[in-house]
């Protein structure tokens, strides 16, 4: 700053030097306009002419140089704030710089350097009818999930989570999530993205439901009847290429997170493609591989799937001690299309189940599928709706919002099942709503019982930090 208001006496002439011009302009100048009023006839001598013509270049002259020093002046002004607004930046630099530990990294590089702890959690109000999960209505502490991520070295992150609690488990009976190695930018300088690699406890990666199936992301409270998801160990490769995105996981398939107690795994795929910015679509494939119910070594087997389905498992129909596998193959396609102040999703699916029992064809064509949609009202509040289905011929557990001893672990087979859900939402900002839903559900069983009684009715309060 100094060197540029140091250099200014040298672009501007000095003021006495701009004075000794303008007496005598401003004296030619008046003798000018005297002459000129006067209209004598020394108007007409030459070399008067040529005096009067000269005064009038100086005039032209000073004016410029006026204009000029208005100019300069103007700059010089631009620069000196721009000088101040320089140094107020390099100052945050440096206030910032000295709040990073010896070895750290820029504000670009953070992630690289720093421990992520995070939750997510449901307080909430269910109540159903009488053939229910909650006939006497409960205020619960719902789907409780505490996160921590952390950087393990050049791309390469650790992710746990731990459940305090789960809609459909025990509450105290504590659990491990998702727990993975993730290796992300394996594809390269060119594209990056392209290969990344995971190993550990992974959610299967199966349909596009189980990525929205949190408190807050979740627009209803429920879920769709079929719900397909769950945690499972393995190792799974996932990548982005233009608009396609695919993943490909090969998993133990058991619910145990003790042992496998079959060598037959579970291998999962997803392909997405997003061909407009408003349109996804993805098909997504997953055999369960043989899974053991009683191990003929220890006694032991994994009994069910690690897959979750209609608020219960994959299981056998046959009965233990003749049935010692059972296998499921399943195919979904799924479609979501957003626009301003709102979104639709749909999903259309197969299982194909089967098991050892020798006795008994327990083979099953297990059809599935849900509509939804949500709908800003205002910039807080939204409508959401979602219809659902499962039709199993011949029947199989399916729990949905019955009672799990009737329904799964007796069980009384279900041929068909039906959700259809409304709801309203209320988001104070993106880590905190507030959700009131109601949802008729209705079925059928083999022995043509109806499933009535199991209407729900729920409030929550979802947060996420």
């Amino acid at each position: 700053m100094k060197a540029v208001r140091g250099s200014l006496p040298r672009v501007l002439p000095p003021l006495n030097v701009i004075g000794k011009y303008l007496r005598p302009l401003a004296f030619g100048a008046l003798l000018a306009q005297g002459v000129v009023r006067g209209q004598t006839p020394a108007a007409s001598d030459p070399a008067l002419q040529a005096v009067v013509e000269q005064n009038q270049r100086l005039q032209e002259q000073v004016k410029a140089q006026q204009q000029t020093i208005e100019t300069l002046t103007r700059q010089m002004d631009e620069i000196r704030r721009a000088s101040e607004r320089h140094e107020r930046e390099l100052q945050g630099l440096q206030d910032q710089a000295g709040t990073v530990a010896p070895g750290g990294s820029g504000p670009g590089e953070s992630r690289d350097h720093e421990v992520r702890l995070g939750g997510e959690t449901g307080l909430a109000f269910f109540s159903t009818g009488s053939a229910g999960q909650f006939p006497k209505g409960e205020f619960r502490v719902d789907d409780t999930t505490l996160t921590v991520e952390a950087p393990v070295w050049k791309k390469t992150y650790f992710f746990g989570e731990l459940k305090l609690t789960q809609r459909e488990a025990n509450p105290a009976n504590f659990q491990i999530g998702e727990l993975y190695v993730d290796f992300e930018g394996l594809g390269g300088a060119g594209q990056p993205e392209a290969l990344n690699f995971r190993a550990g406890s992974i959610n299967l990666p199966f349909g596009e439901e189980y990525l929205v199936r949190g408190p807050v992301a979740n627009p209803l409270i429920s879920h769709s009847l079929s719900d397909i998801w769950g945690p499972d160990e393995g190792v799974e490769v996932y990548g982005r290429l233009g608009a396609w995105r695919y993943v490909v996981a090969v998993q133990n398939g058991g619910i145990s997170q003790v042992h496998d107690y079959d060598s037959d795994k579970s291998v999962t795929a997803r392909l997405g493609w997003d061909p407009l910015a408003w349109l996804h679509l993805s098909a997504s494939a997953m055999r369960t591989g043989k899974l053991t119910t009683v191990s003929p070594v220890t006694g032991m087997g994994d009994n069910l799937s690690a897959a979750w389905f209609a608020n219960g498992f994959f299981r056998a129909l046959g009965p233990a001690s003749r049935t010692p596998d059972f296998w499921v193959n399943l195919y979904e396609a799924d479609a979501a299309v957003q626009w301003p102040g709102g979104r639709a999703a749909a999903a259309l699916g197969q299982g194909r189940f089967d098991d050892s029992d020798p006795l008994a064809d327990n083979s099953r064509r297990l059809r599935y599928g849900y509509l939804e949609a949500m709908q800003s009202i205002t910039d807080e509040l939204y409508g959401a709706a979602r219809y659902s289905e499962i039709n199993a011929p011949g029947g199989y557990p399916l729990t949905g919002w019955g009672n799990m001893g009737e329904y799964f672990f007796r069980p009384t087979l279900t041929e068909e099942l039906r959700r259809f859900s409304l709801g309203l939402g209320y988001r104070f900002g993106p880590p905190l709503v507030l959700k009131f839903e109601y949802t008729w559900e209705w079925g059928r069983t083999t022995t043509g019982d109806s499933r009535d009684h199991e209407d729900f009715f729920g409030t929550e309060i979802g947060l996420k930090f």
